[in-house]
């Protein structure tokens, strides 16, 4: 019931979803009438979704205190408690960031070793393939062991999306020389590079102009500085393709040279489409709770689900828990 677009997105999305991967299963919760007049809409009869009533939606006002006392009567709170019940491999949302976070946090819980859970999304790079970025939002102040846990938990995101062994960590900072930026970043920097067994390689500080550059896997920040650059990326991707719009419709000579440039806008159009990368995930809770963009489209929603998809098949809260298990085996002599 959440995000600019409502109900329409939301069920067109799934039904893109469910074209790109048949197997999946889905329980809607909302307004039951809206809801079964899109999935009229824009989903065929027999496929696997199922229509529960909810008879509360969370505003994008509202607080996250306000969210959690309606926790059991939200359309939010239902899909996060058929998590917990273990009735659902995943919940996607595209409503109340922080509300969806309270409650996710509340009902599942963090995996015993996680302090604070973070969240994750993907950025687009010069590189091989996107990295993954936490925290963006969900705890703007950070010590050293909140950065540790995030490189963890990023690299193990990255291990699932990549497919590799060693992800590529470094942290976020002013400047790349280990004597820049704060006490916290210095001593996760330390703590980084004495866990030598854990199944990451760590590289150091990254500065926020070399995001785009394909020199790490995962990047760790705070959550306040980690929102603040993302934001600025956002911004100005969507500064450059107004610019290049601007360029090319400003004369009949330009137009002409915009036919002539067509497939290279394409390709930079779609490397700049946020749909893409749609889908940032809560990491550290005993449970897999995808966010989507609230202003996405059917195809952003889509994508939110496969992220959420691809998460839950690759074992994600499993694996995170393995690693955190690697980390204390060193510091007990048991081996894990």
């Amino acid at each position: 019931m959440g995000g600019d677009g409502g109900l329409a997105i939301a069920v067109s999305g799934v039904a893109l979803a469910l074209k790109a991967d048949p197997t999946l299963r889905f329980t809607l919760f909302g307004d039951e009438a809206a809801l079964k007049a899109e999935c009229a809409r824009h989903l065929k009869p027999g496929q696997p979704v199922t229509i529960v009533h909810s008879a509360e939606t969370i505003s994008g006002e509202a607080k996250p205190s306000q969210a959690i006392r309606r926790a059991k009567t939200s359309s939010m709170g239902m899909a996060i408690a058929l998590v917990k019940a273990g009735d659902a491999d995943a919940a996607v949302s595209a409503g109340n960031t922080g509300a969806l976070m309270a409650m996710a946090k509340l009902a599942l819980r963090t995996i015993p070793g996680i302090d604070r859970p973070a969240l994750a999304a993907l950025l687009p790079t010069l590189g091989r393939h996107d990295l993954v970025m936490l925290d963006l939002g969900a705890n703007t102040e950070c010590d050293a062991g909140n950065l540790f846990e995030f490189a963890v938990m990023g690299a193990a995101y990255a291990r699932i999306l990549h497919d590799t062994d060693e992800p590529l960590v470094r942290l976020l900072n002013i400047g790349t020389e280990e004597l820049k930026g704060t006490d916290a970043l210095r001593e996760a920097a330390a703590m980084l590079r004495a866990a030598d067994h854990l199944p990451l390689r760590f590289d150091g500080f990254i500065e926020a102009n070399a995001l785009g550059r394909g020199e790490a896997d995962v990047i760790v920040s705070d959550g306040f500085s980690g929102n603040i650059a993302l934001k600025t990326a956002e911004g100005t991707a969507r500064f450059i393709a107004d610019l290049i719009r601007r360029a090319f419709t400003s004369s009949l000579r330009s137009k002409f040279g915009f036919l002539l440039s067509r497939p290279a806008i394409t390709l930079l159009r779609q490397g700049l489409d946020p749909s893409t990368r749609n889908g940032a995930v809560f990491l550290g809770l005993n449970g897999t709770v995808v966010k989507s963009h609230g202003g996405t489209t059917a195809e952003g929603f889509a994508n939110a689900v496969g992220v959420a998809a691809k998460l839950v098949r690759g074992r994600i809260v499993h694996r995170i828990a393995e690693d955190l298990a690697a980390i204390r085996a060193p510091a007990t002599g048991v081996e894990a």
